[in-house]
């Protein structure tokens, strides 16, 4: 049997994986990416302490320093323990985009309270953006997740030639883009109430208890789903037997 199979996953042979089915190849690339529960308190502590900062102080330079004083820890012993800074460098990311969409406000004559709202602009337009993107992937049937299997592959489109590989990658790019879903239609509107508010104050922190509320937990909850998709191993990623 060749060392390739039909889809284009990894075999045990590779040295890479011990996956025997597209199944076990998507578990293990999903774990990769979220980082495990350090990777996702490190992704969701900057935020917790910009919303209760500014909650309690009602100073947006304090609250952006502090976030970002933690994000840099966070990073420092990552560097020390001479492990994977992804996680961090994606938590710097934001508040730097963050403390962009800020100073935006800022500049268009913002109060304070509608400087500090601005600050979860971008997880709004990322949600928005990801969820129309992983759509898309969809009905065009190149699934998000069945791409991330192909990544991991000697041919990444392989995996596109088999039908039942392509709706198992569909049902997952669906769990994904709910949370997405949810959280626009949750977050949104508590955006545009507090923009059209004389004091913005108790919005931001309502997007900020949201923010984390709907962050990883529903995260965690489309992945217990995806488990459960992904717990029944019924695709195969053995070579198929040549036929006329």
């Amino acid at each position: 049997m060749s060392d390739r199979d039909v889809v284009g996953a990894p075999r045990a042979s590779r040295g890479t994986t011990t996956a025997d089915t597209v199944e076990a190849v998507v578990r293990g690339q999903l774990s990769r990416a979220l980082g495990g529960r350090r990777g996702m308190a490190e992704a969701a502590a900057p935020t917790i302490t910009f919303t209760v900062t500014y909650v309690s102080t009602k100073e947006l330079p304090i609250a952006i320093g502090l976030s970002l004083g933690v994000a840099l820890v966070l990073l420092g012993v990552r560097l020390v323990q001479r492990s994977s800074v992804q996680y961090v460098v994606n938590a710097l990311v934001g508040i730097g985009v963050g403390c962009l969409f800020v100073w935006l406000g800022a500049r268009n004559g913002g109060t304070a309270s509608q400087q500090a709202l601005a600050y979860f602009v971008p997880g709004l337009i990322y949600n928005t953006v990801y969820g129309a993107l992983m759509l898309f992937s969809i009905l065009i049937r190149w699934p998000a997740v069945g791409l991330m299997v192909g990544a991991v592959s000697e041919e990444p489109t392989a995996w596109h030639r088999d039908r039942q590989i392509v709706r198992l990658c569909s049902q997952l790019t669906w769990v994904l883009l709910v949370p997405c879903v949810i959280r626009v239609a949750v977050q949104g509107p508590i955006y545009l109430g507090g923009r059209s508010a004389d004091d913005a104050s108790p919005y931001v922190t309502a997007l900020g208890i949201a923010k984390v509320a709907m962050g990883w937990p529903l995260q965690i909850a489309a992945l217990a789903v995806m488990v459960w998709l992904l717990a029944r191993d019924r695709t195969p990623v053995t070579e198929r037997p040549a036929t006329a």
